[in-house]
């Protein structure tokens, strides 16, 4: 097919795809639906009962735009985490954030610094605006913060971006280590540090970081822990020169009325935040359990999923996912070698987390006979 010659240079040398291939394309190609959704990291526990009726409640309202300066959910969140609210900006989840900074920064060849394997739509956002991507090895299930400062340092990186805790791994580094990563940042780099499973994770898992310093942005969502994915809300924490430059080139509506809504009462539900935290932490426990039982290696998680060592190589790992596919079991892994010697399970219901279990023994049969 011929490129469109209206497209500028940069958008013709891109593929037309997306980094995530949804459980809803996966079933329109089966023709059937999945049994278990464990694939996406979503909260299969739910948002908070408040946020339901504040979304319900918000519906009649849809006819008007909504607050284009988010200000009443700006105000919570400051509270929340005792800065000012002009530190604070919110869109329509991390990656709408992450494609706005890179934006704002990154020029055709700028250097930008990643792992290899890590959050892939971050990738995406930089190809999309012709940065230079460089990517370091982890080092065994986690990202590398030594490495990725040094690389930063080799290649002139203006962005380097790290998760902690980490997709697709699960594992996280401490606050401490994280803190010494933030002071070894290069002069006129920033470091963009995706907590979007912070809130799933160990005491200790967040570093003490001043809303002022020019050398961090951290980014938040309310798509994990608080159950609320399909409403597209993440908010950026960083210096006010830098939060306030995302004023110039947002959607300053691209929140919806109902999400601003919801928001601002899963914020005051902590009730349900802590009981959501409880019910993952037991089904870490339950697919740690299923995993050994078949021989299996689980790994440690600070998020809400489990990687699945399959004992062998990414081959074997992407039969084992073809089968659970083939099952009803949505799941995913991760791509790059060698953490895809690994599926990637997401904490849910209790059927659903019977229904892998019951599907894994076959998955690993075919697998072996496959490989």
């Amino acid at each position: 097919m011929s490129q469109d010659p209206r497209l500028t240079p940069l958008a013709a040398s891109l593929p037309a795809t997306v980094p995530f291939v949804g459980p809803e394309a996966q079933e329109r190609q089966r023709n059937q639906r999945f049994n278990a959704r464990l694939g996406a990291n979503e909260n299969g526990f739910g948002p908070s009962p408040l946020a339901i009726r504040a979304l319900q409640d918000a519906a009649s309202e849809t006819w008007m735009y909504a607050d284009p300066e988010n200000h009443d959910l700006r105000q919570a969140l400051a509270k929340h985490h005792g800065i000012d609210a002009a530190h604070i900006m919110i869109d329509a989840g991390i990656d709408t954030l992450l494609g706005l900074l890179v934006r704002l920064t990154i020029d055709p060849g700028d250097s930008v610094v990643t792992s290899a394997g890590a959050y892939p739509t971050f990738n995406y956002h930089v190809a999309g605006f012709g940065g230079d991507l460089h990517s370091v090895p982890y080092a065994g299930d986690y990202e590398d913060p030594d490495r990725l400062i040094a690389k930063a340092r080799e290649t002139n990186a203006k962005l380097i971006y790290i998760a902690n805790p980490d997709n697709p791994m699960g594992s996280h580094h401490d606050a401490t280590t994280m803190a010494r990563m933030i002071a070894a940042v290069p002069q006129n780099c920033l470091l963009i540090l995706d907590e979007a499973y912070v809130e799933l994770a160990p005491d200790g898992t967040s570093p003490a970081v001043s809303p002022d310093d020019p050398r961090v942005i951290r980014l938040r969502t309310f798509s994990k822990a608080y159950g609320l994915a399909g409403a597209r809300i993440g908010y950026a924490m960083a210096s006010k020169p830098l939060i306030m430059a995302f004023n110039k080139v947002r959607n300053h509506f691209g929140m919806s009325r109902p999400s601003q809504a919801a928001a601002l009462a899963a914020l005051k539900d902590e009730d349900w935040l802590n009981e959501v935290i409880t019910q993952v932490a037991h089904c870490r426990d339950r697919i740690s359990a299923i995993a050994l039982e078949n021989g299996l290696t689980p790994l440690p998680s600070a998020t809400n999923f489990v990687a699945i060592d399959c004992g062998l190589d990414g081959d074997f790992a992407r039969n084992v996912l073809k089968s659970l596919i083939e099952q009803g079991i949505f799941v995913r892994m991760p791509f790059v070698a060698p953490q895809d010697r690994c599926i990637r399970i997401s904490c849910g219901p209790v059927a659903e987390i019977a229904a892998f279990a019951a599907a894994l023994p076959q998955a690993l049969a075919d697998a072996r006979q496959a490989t």
